[in-house]
């Protein structure tokens, strides 16, 4: 099991100064194909646990449900392949205004399986600028109401959460309006505050990736400001395909400059390494050729790296650029390749 420290948190925020294209977007959670039966947590067979990784399989994940469909269909080889993705641990995003349903299933299934359960809190006003992967809450205040019922639903579970994917590069690559920079650096230091209460959650704030900021000390000030020092650290690569090294070598970078503070890595596609040629402000969307990456674990061997982990649920779309769905929705086949792609194992 993955036992969290607790982390110091501020007695009172400050209030904050307003801040003077994007190489990397997430995307939010999208529902199945009609074609997959829906299933829940419960009613679908057990997964068995990753070799080496603390970290909860969800059986019910779109990858899970297209395994099951395709052994109905006699696609059996392709259905051995995609279990290099059902078969092991991905973060969920609960969607939607009311989170707590979702997130109390998987840390109830997660506490039965002794595992720790991975989210991304994805909900920020203004998010993704308008992009991708817009929308989130309408408002400060009821982004605020929905923090408070994400962090109530963790409860006393061990728990990760990877805090809100994008805000902080799109505040310093100018993708978010200036006029929202302060409201939003106070709410993520909010939000960082209110999650670290639950006693058993670790909090990583994302930082981008090295493609996209490239500069690590322009991040140094917005995480500052929104909160990382009372987090357990920061995410990096959340969504992209960055290689193991260069994540590191930039994590090491930033981690100095942020006193220390480690992070944990998402890598769920960078098998192969970004995309390596091609406009680069696509190159993070549905880029083909793209393979899985290690697997999700906290053997890192890097004592600043807390975790790998599959913060993008492979297979899902990135958005409607190279023929794949909207962001967030499942792509079997673009999952098929990304596990064809991928060494055994």
């Amino acid at each position: 099991m993955f036992r969290p420290t607790r982390t110091r948190t501020s007695a009172a925020l400050a209030a904050f100064a307003a801040l003077g294209l994007a190489a990397g977007c997430s995307s939010p959670p999208g529902p199945g194909p009609a074609s997959l039966a829906r299933e829940t947590s419960a009613s679908a067979p057990a997964s068995p646990a990753a070799a080496g990784s603390p970290f909860w399989i969800d059986p019910a994940s779109p990858a899970a449900r297209q395994v099951r469909a395709w052994e109905r269909q006699g696609r059996g080889d392709d259905a051995r392949l995609l279990r290099r993705i059902a078969d092991r641990p991905a973060a969920l995003w609960p969607a939607g205004d009311h989170p707590g349903p979702r997130i109390r299933e998987a840390t109830r299934a997660a506490a039965r399986a002794g595992s720790t359960a991975v989210f991304v809190a994805y909900d920020i006003p203004h998010r993704d600028c308008g992009q991708h992967s817009a929308g989130g809450a309408p408002d400060a205040n009821a982004y605020r109401d929905w923090v408070e019922r994400f962090a109530r639903a963790l409860g006393d579970s061990d728990a990760l959460v990877v805090l809100e994917p994008d805000a902080v590069a799109h505040v310093v690559d100018g993708c978010t309006p200036a006029e929202y920079h302060a409201e939003r650096e106070l709410l993520l230091a909010e939000a960082i505050v209110r999650l670290k209460r639950q006693p058993h959650t670790r909090v990583y704030l994302d930082a981008g990736n090295p493609a996209w900021i490239e500069e690590p000390e322009k991040l140094v000030g917005p995480l500052g400001r929104a909160g990382v020092a009372d987090a357990d650290g920061f995410a990096l690569n959340v969504s992209n395909f960055e290689t193991d090294d260069t994540i590191k070598e930039y994590g090491r970078r930033l981690s100095a400059a942020l006193g220390g503070k480690h992070f944990v890595m998402d890598t769920s596609r960078n098998g192969n390494g970004p995309l390596p040629d091609g406009d680069r402000a696509q190159a993070w969307c549905n880029p083909p050729g793209r393979a899985l990456g290690a697997a999700p674990t906290t053997d890192t061997g890097d004592p600043l790296v807390d975790a790998y982990l599959w913060i993008k649920r492979p297979g899902e779309s990135d958005g409607r650029c190279r023929g794949g769905p909207a962001a967030g929705q499942w792509w079997a086949e673009y999952a098929l390749g990304l596990a064809r792609n991928s060494a055994p194992g």
